[in-house]
């Protein structure tokens, strides 16, 4: 269903408030550029401090923005069962392609309370449902079995898999089916993922090499390996340096050098190190990676 370079966005603030002109004018950029996809209110769109109403707010512009030319994959996690399914009610109302939807974070559910806050979600809305499984954040880890369980289930298409774990794609394909959406989430090991079996990433660098990215996938879809091969090598140091801190923190400052936006970030994140934005401004110069002309 879904496939290619899909855009986790970063959400622009400006003295504390949603810089909603940045953020449109950033969603056209990111279509203009040939991004497959648009994921608003992810983790990278620091969902966990914006409010329920700046949330919503969030989805609407990206869909407005949008205007169907992409799809749009809307953040509706949380831990909250009931908070979910509002956000995945509402998303669907606005008029979201699909909903990502996080595993539950801190309240470490059992393998049965997981399936059965999907399945809750499931049953409250006709939305196509992108589970999204994040160890490394989220501290729990949706097995195989559970996974088998939930694809049965009638909204559940895919999953975005930050496990980090690349036997994953093919176990999946296998024990399940090789119709079911499998999206990465690290952009450092997409190739040998989509090797494995996986459709597409939903990535941290596309908000800064979107053009890069999506030329990577396409030729993936066409079978130009070599292309893939340059691509993923020349891509790489800038997967790394986006992750030199807690994301958003890097990515935002390096939209900040390509004027899309302010690196502004909510509490509990904080503007990264001056030695982390040294290395970060030398990537993107050695990358040729110059500011938006507008």
């Amino acid at each position: 269903m879904f496939k290619g370079s899909i855009t986790a966005l970063i959400t622009p603030l400006r003295n504390g408030k949603i810089d909603e002109k940045a953020f449109q004018d950033f969603v056209e950029w990111q279509i203009k550029q040939g991004s497959h996809g648009l994921v608003p209110c992810g983790t990278t769109g620091e969902s966990p401090t914006l409010d329920h109403n700046e949330h919503e707010r969030v989805i609407d512009l990206c869909i407005e923005s949008a205007n169907k030319k992409v799809p749009v994959i809307a953040g509706t996690g949380s831990n909250s069962t009931d908070e979910a399914i509002s956000l995945t009610k509402y998303s669907k109302k606005a008029g979201a392609d699909a909903a990502l939807v996080v595993t539950p974070y801190y309240n470490k559910p059992t393998q049965e309370g997981i399936y059965q806050h999907f399945k809750a979600i499931n049953d409250s809305c006709d939305l196509p449902i992108v589970i999204y499984n994040i160890p490394g954040r989220s501290v729990i880890d949706i097995d195989i079995d559970t996974m088998i369980k939930l694809a049965k289930l009638k909204n559940i298409v895919g999953v975005k898999d930050s496990s980090n774990d690349l036997t994953r794609p093919l176990l999946t394909s296998q024990s399940i089916s090789k119709d079911f959406c499998q999206i990465s989430g690290e952009d450092a090991t997409v190739v040998p993922f989509l090797s494995q079996g996986g459709h597409g990433c939903i990535s941290v660098t596309a908000n800064i090499a979107p053009k890069l990215c999506s030329e990577l996938h396409n030729a993936w879809q066409k079978n130009n390996l070599k292309k893939v091969k340059l691509l993923n090598s020349y891509l790489f140091p800038l997967h790394n340096a986006l992750f030199l801190e807690t994301s958003p923190g890097p990515v935002k400052y390096a939209a900040s050098l390509l004027r899309i936006c302010s690196d502004e970030l909510r509490l509990p994140l904080v503007k990264i190190s001056s030695i982390n934005k040294k290395k970060i401004k030398n990537t993107l110069s050695k990358l040729k990676l110059k500011p938006i002309k507008k």
